[in-house]
């Protein structure tokens, strides 16, 4: 696979070395399940206002990382590992485009688009996660989700469609981009991560 990732260190010899973390593929699949449940309460018309509006926000936060550490790293990843890689990561970031304007654009009241956006990610990216799995040894898969969840730490939390959503760039602009959002966070009180939301 052709992925612009660091040397790994030398591994003292032993040929079974297997770094630590996860598979990129198990990341991003515990992502989408968490985050499907998220949009699903936040389109269930039993979820109150105020809760909706609580939700809406870690959506928001949460899908607005999760897409950084794709474009980052998943797209360029499907680049360098299948024949039609480049097509279906040029495709994935289209979607990524719609579902950052739907979630950037939709009141709390109003999320069919947002509903309907996110499930068309889901369906881009979820076949070409299989396919990755076949093309990529686990070493490979472990060492993207790794560099997977540090860029997510450093993303914004909120959509900018007008960043950049590719490497070298969004590895340069996203993180920056991050900072201010986070300060955005900090003062407002902005819930982010889905364990805010049991916060009182």
């Amino acid at each position: 696979m052709s992925v612009s990732l660091p040397p790994l260190p030398p591994a003292e010899g032993d040929e079974g070395y297997r770094p630590g973390g996860r598979s990129v593929i198990d990341v991003v699949g515990e992502e989408h399940r968490r985050l499907t449940a998220l949009v699903e309460e936040l389109a269930d018309p039993a979820t109150d206002a105020e809760r909706r509006r609580a939700v809406a926000d870690v959506f928001t936060a949460e899908v607005s990382r999760h897409l950084s550490g794709e474009e980052q790293y998943l797209y360029p990843a499907l680049r360098g590992a299948l024949p039609d890689g480049a097509e279906l990561a040029d495709r994935d970031v289209e979607t990524d485009t719609a579902l950052r304007r739907a979630v950037r654009a939709a009141d709390p009241e109003h999320v069919a688009a947002v509903h309907r956006s996110w499930r068309q990610h889901v369906a881009a990216v979820e076949p070409a996660l299989r396919r990755l799995r076949g093309a990529a040894t686990e070493e490979e898969l472990i060492r993207l989700g790794n560099r997977f969840a540090i860029a997510e730490e450093a993303a914004p939390t909120r959509p900018h469609p007008g960043t950049p959503t590719a490497p070298p760039w969004n590895r340069i602009v996203e993180p920056a981009v991050g900072v201010v959002d986070k300060i955005r966070d900090a003062v407002t009180g902005r819930r982010t991560y889905p364990a805010d939301l049991d916060r009182e």
